[in-house]
């Protein structure tokens, strides 16, 4: 899905000043002139609904910055999309992060979330499931590639003994799983949130193992070396953007809650606003660059090079670039 988003109808006026200013001899254009429009992708799981949040909170237009969005199920289809220059800024966890800079450079410019209390293997109610290693033989809907899909099949499912092959991975969107649990046709999904809590509620599934207690899953922003390298100072006022999303997290988080659910409402979801708040409440908005974020990328790293899924390790003064979030917040 691809919106484009019109603001405020700035370049209008822009052009029209430039126009002055060459007549009067000058060659320098206002600062907000150089700002370039962002096409920014993000997935329809909570994961990305803070970047959705921003979207619609009139925060970039604050700033000075146009956009058009791309929408899509997860963050690892976001990532494809950039590796393609199809899109210029996303979300994805670690991993997908990992994976995007060994294909395509891909540099992450803020940390902006932690979503692993979002993420949970949940089995069918009615099978009696309480453990993972009781998925041996049965079929495990899972969204390959993406972050989530990666960290269930190389850490989750053998520290339960499960190898390849003892369970059946059904290749799914995560939003596409609730029907099939409903339907009978998988046993086990790795999936995120609202998807879990709509689950839940329904009495469809329950959980037999929390992401959390593995990763607390770190989620980048993160935008492609050609974006970054034709326009600095955008990525620096998209930032701006960013903290001040999370001082509505923070601050007024009823009317962050009443945002969001509005756009599962219109996509026919159906749920009470006390099960969407605490499925909401379990992805922690705080951008910036922790500590420990770098030894974290290397294990993550180290693992998908384990897996052949990357062909080295990163350089983490490349993949990683702190200097614009610091820019932003002075």
């Amino acid at each position: 899905m691809t919106i484009l988003h019109k603001g405020v109808n700035r370049r209008q006026v822009l052009t029209t000043a430039g126009a002055g200013m060459l007549a009067a001899g000058f060659s320098v254009r206002p600062a907000s002139a150089a700002l370039e429009t962002v096409r920014q992708g993000y997935q329809t799981n909570m994961w990305g609904m803070p970047t959705y949040y921003l979207l619609r909170s009139g925060l970039l237009e604050k700033h000075g910055i146009k956009f058009e969005e791309f929408a899509v199920p997860s963050g690892n289809l976001t990532m494809q999309q950039m590796v393609a220059r199809q899109v210029d800024m996303g979300t994805y966890a670690g991993p997908s992060l990992a994976l995007g800079h060994d294909k395509g450079g891909l540099v992450g410019i803020v940390m902006v979330e932690y979503v692993g209390k979002t993420a949970r293997v949940m089995a069918r109610k009615d099978l009696g499931i309480t453990k993972v290693e009781q998925l041996k033989g049965l079929k495990v809907a899972n969204q390959s590639g993406s972050s989530t899909g990666n960290i269930f099949v190389d850490q989750i499912a053998p520290k339960s003994g499960l190898k390849k092959g003892d369970y059946q991975e059904i290749r799914m969107d995560v939003n596409n799983m609730v029907a099939a649990r409903a339907a009978k046709t998988v046993d086990a999904m790795a999936n995120v949130e609202p998807y879990n809590a709509i689950a839940e509620a329904d009495g469809l599934a329950v959980t037999i193992s929390e992401y959390s207690e593995f990763d607390r899953l770190p989620v980048f922003m993160a935008a492609t070396p050609n974006f970054i390298e034709k326009s600095p100072q955008t990525v620096v006022a998209y930032l701006k953007a960013w903290l001040e999303v999370a001082n509505d997290f923070k601050n007024t988080p009823d009317k962050v809650a009443e945002t969001i659910f509005a756009f599962y409402a219109s996509k026919g979801y159906t749920m009470n606003k006390d099960t969407f708040t605490k499925a909401l409440a379990r992805v922690e908005v705080q951008p910036g660059w922790p500590a420990d974020i770098v030894p974290y990328m290397q294990a993550q790293s180290e693992i998908l090079l384990r897996e052949n899924k990357i062909k080295a390790v990163p350089d983490w003064k490349v993949a990683l670039r702190t200097e614009f979030l610091k820019q932003a917040g002075a």
